[in-house]
C-alpha cells in the first residue's frame, strides 16, 4: 500500500502541472482571440501601423500559449486551443490578402496544417468585407483582385477531401466561403454594370449636350432600349 500511495502521488503531481497548463492556456486563448478580433478590425479600417502591432502581440500570446502545452499534446489539440489558432491565422491571412503580400505559411505561423487551413477558409470569406468597403469607393479593380484571391483559395481547400474528424470541420467552412463567394461575385457584377451604365450615361449626357441628362435625357434612354428590345 505505500506503494500505491507513492504512484497516486506521482499521477496527482502530473495531472496538478496539467490542469494549471490548462488553465493558463485557456486563459491565453481567449486573450488570444480577442486580439486578433482587434487586428482584423484594424485591417478593415486601413489603420496600418495598428494592424501590424497587434500581429506582434498575438504571434507572441500564440508562441506562448502553445509552449505552455507543448508537453500536453491532448491539450494542444484540444478545441479552445486550436480555435484560437485559427483565429491567428485568419488574422495573419487577411492582413497579407489586403496588402497582397505572400502568405505566411503554417511553419511561419507555428500551427497545424488542418488548423491553417480553417483559419485560410475564414480569412477567405472576411475578404468580402473589403471587398464591399473597396466598391463602395469604386475601386473595382482592386475589388476584381481580391476577389480573386477568394477564388484562389477556395479552389486549393476543394482540394482537401478528407474526413472531418482529420480536418477540424474543412468542409463545413469551404461549404460556407462558396456561398460567401457567390454572393459577393452577384455583388460585383452588379457593381461593374451600374458603373458602366453610369459611364454610358455620362457618354449621352456629353453628346446630347445636356449638363444634367434629366428627364429629358431619361425618356431618350427609356427609347433607345425599347428600340434594342425590338
Amino acid at each position: 500500500m505505500d506503494q500505491l500511495e507513492q504512484i497516486a502521488e506521482s499521477i496527482r503531481a502530473v495531472l496538478e502541472a496539467k490542469d494549471t497548463a490548462r488553465e493558463h492556456t485557456l486563459a491565453r486563448s481567449r486573450e488570444l482571440i480577442r486580439h486578433c478580433a482587434a487586428s482584423v478590425k484594424a485591417v478593415h479600417r486601413e489603420n496600418w501601423d495598428e494592424a501590424k502591432e497587434g500581429l506582434a502581440i498575438i504571434r507572441a500570446i500564440a508562441r506562448q500559449m502553445s509552449e505552455e502545452v507543448q508537453d500536453y499534446p491532448d491539450l494542444y489539440y484540444a478545441g479552445y486551443v486550436q480555435d484560437a489558432l485559427k483565429e491567428y491565422v485568419e488574422a495573419s491571412a487577411i492582413y497579407a490578402l489586403v496588402r497582397s503580400e505572400p502568405l505566411p505559411t503554417p511553419e511561419q505561423l507555428g500551427v497545424p496544417g488542418e488548423t491553417y487551413l480553417n483559419g485560410l477558409a475564414e480569412a477567405a470569406s472576411e475578404l468580402r468585407r473589403t471587398i464591399l468597403d473597396t466598391l463602395r469607393q469604386e475601386h473595382h479593380e482592386r475589388a476584381e483582385t481580391l476577389l480573386g484571391y477568394m477564388d484562389d483559395i477556395y479552389d486549393v481547400l476543394m482540394t482537401f477531401d478528407f474526413p472531418d474528424v482529420m480536418t477540424y470541420g474543412l468542409r463545413r467552412r469551404v461549404d460556407s466561403l462558396r456561398g460567401v463567394l457567390e454572393r459577393t461575385r452577384g455583388d460585383l457584377t452588379t457593381s461593374l454594370r451600374q458603373q458602366r451604365l453610369l459611364t454610358a450615361l455620362r457618354g449621352l449626357e456629353q453628346r446630347l449636350g445636356l449638363a444634367d441628362l434629366g428627364t429629358e435625357g431619361m425618356q431618350v434612354i427609356g427609347g433607345m432600349e425599347e428600340g434594342g428590345e425590338g
